[in-house]
């Protein structure tokens, strides 16, 4: 169990590190928010998905989604940004 534990973390410590309940961790995973695999009665996290939910890695598909919003926020204030960027 001891590589488990290097490349996943448990649904506890996950609760721990993000400061929300167990039980918010578990409706995540169950909504799919939060992947996770389940080994016997335990799920584990993978600690990539860990980095993701805090913010310090992104996937692919995050890129694709902030430079969509990026796209579309120039082309709707694109004027007013560059106003902005006088001042």
């Amino acid at each position: 169990m001891g590589q488990i534990n290097s490349e996943y973390i448990t649904i506890s410590q996950l609760a721990r590190i993000l400061g929300i309940s167990r039980i918010a961790v578990y409706k995540k995973v169950k909504n799919g928010q939060i992947k996770a695999i389940r080994v016997g009665k335990i799920c584990l996290i993978p600690r990539s998905a860990t980095l993701n939910i805090l913010g310090k890695e992104l996937t692919e598909k995050d890129k694709k989604e902030i430079d969509r919003a990026i796209t579309k926020t120039v082309k709707e204030y694109g004027e007013v940004l560059k106003l902005l960027g006088r001042e």
